[in-house]
């Protein structure tokens, strides 16, 4: 058995775009001058309560929640506006087929993103069936907390060493390190390559043409995913 965990924002879709103007609408809704968009990107990932605490850790936490709250409403009402985009990545929805389809394989999803966040995107993509188990953060650690992927291990039976997560953050590789899983990072979302490569992942791709071959690498010898 394998089970490939994938991270959601910035690893399957380039949401970089909606979350900033969110966030920068629930800053200034709450009278705050907004970060910088480079640094809200820098926290995509963690769930959004630990993200807006990363951009704003001086302040109460009362405050903190009201801004996480008004960004889950801007949220909502930019992706019911016909102009909102959150594309998928160049060939993702076609790998992450293949490896659903691919025999002794079980994909799953760990992501800081909403449950309802998740299901929107599964339903405009076309993803239904595909990912037998999905952590989200709102049952579940943030990350780098372990929690998603030892919940995602016990729901499908997988143990660490048939586990990957696929992500694009630290954070990621730090959540599949602290469960003692293997960690992709992938170089096209929002923390760069060094980053990456410095927190410890096993392995780094540049495009999702070379995950599957990435995966027979760190899974051998359990039989090549084709």
């Amino acid at each position: 058995m394998r089970l490939i965990l994938f991270d959601c924002d910035g690893t399957i879709v380039d949401s970089q775009h909606a979350i900033s103007a969110a966030m920068e609408a629930a800053f200034t809704t709450h009278g705050l001058m907004a970060p910088e968009r480079s640094r809200i990107v820098e926290v995509v990932g963690l769930s959004l309560v630990s993200a807006v605490r990363e951009l704003i850790p001086d302040h109460d936490t009362d405050l903190i929640q009201r801004i996480a709250e008004t960004y889950k409403d801007a949220f909502g009402n930019l992706r019911r506006q016909a102009a909102h985009e959150e594309p998928m990545f160049p060939l993702a929805r076609e790998t992450i087929r293949a490896l659903a389809n691919a025999p002794g394989v079980v994909l799953g999803m760990a992501t800081g993103k909403s449950r309802r966040g998740v299901d929107a995107i599964i339903e405009r993509e076309g993803l239904h069936g595909l990912f037998e188990t999905i952590q989200t953060a709102d049952h579940n650690p943030s990350k780098p907390h372990p929690g998603m992927v030892l919940q995602a291990m016990t729901e499908t039976g997988a143990l660490p060493g048939e586990t990957v997560v696929v992500g694009d953050t630290t954070f990621d590789v730090e959540m599949a390190l602290n469960a003692r899983a293997k960690a992709v990072g992938v170089t096209w979302g929002y923390h760069p390559r060094a980053a990456l490569s410095a927190s410890g992942a096993h392995a780094l791709i540049d495009r999702y043409s070379e995950l599957p071959a990435t995966l027979d690498r760190l899974l051998a010898p359990a039989g090549a995913i084709q």
